[in-house]
């Protein structure tokens, strides 16, 4: 599985998505979609959030944009 590294670090780079509340979070933070990461999915505990349709959205073009596609 890949997964996109979420932290409270905003740098207001193109590639990062903010997050918060909306997607269930408890905190304001980004995914950082330059920072892609591999591991099995067994290793999933608990799901922290969900992504609507816009983020989903944000979230294409930031990896887009990161792997200058």
């Amino acid at each position: 599985m890949i997964g996109i590294l979420v932290t409270t670090q905003v740098r207001g780079l193109p590639t990062e998505i903010p997050l918060g509340s909306g997607e269930g979070l408890p905190h304001p933070c980004v995914a950082n979609a330059d920072t892609l990461l591999t591991f099995d999915r067994a290793l999933l505990l608990n799901r922290a959030g969900s992504l609507g349709d816009e983020k989903l959205a944000a979230l294409d073009n930031a990896l887009r944009y990161a792997l200058d596609l």
